[in-house]
């Protein structure tokens, strides 16, 4: 069973954004690391870059495949997870702890439109 975590916003696309105050932590959630297996590279957008909820801002890659990043959150990215660069695979030793990229959200509203810890757990076990 995929480790699901109380409190934050999960989409089906199985990106999570964890909020702290006017920003957005986006990563991975810990069923699509277990899905895609061995995390080689991550392929993260620049700082000052804008993302669009529902829309590709990366990728990663494992051995085993290639899965686009679905931004869950509109707004400009104001940090990379750098560490990843030289570490992918951190994301499988902790998905929720290495999230990847950080956004200051232009609609703070649009997490909404997400699905809670309960709601994530359910969809996964679809």
């Amino acid at each position: 069973m995929a480790k699901v975590i109380e409190g934050l916003y999960y989409s089906e696309s199985h990106e999570f954004v964890r909020v702290e105050g006017d920003f957005g932590f986006v990563g991975i959630t810990d069923y699509a690391q277990n899905a895609l297996g061995n995390v080689v590279y991550v392929d993260m957008p620049d700082v000052d870059d804008e993302v669009e909820a529902g829309e590709e801002f990366g990728a990663v890659e494992s051995v085993k495949a290639a899965s686009d990043l679905i931004s869950p959150v509109s707004g400009t990215v104001v940090e990379v997870n750098e560490a990843l660069d030289d570490q992918p695979e951190l994301i499988n030793q902790d998905a929720f702890e290495n999230w990847i990229i950080k956004v200051q959200l232009s609609d703070p509203s649009e997490v909404e439109n997400l699905m809670d810890a309960k709601a994530y757990a359910a969809f996964c076990e679809k």
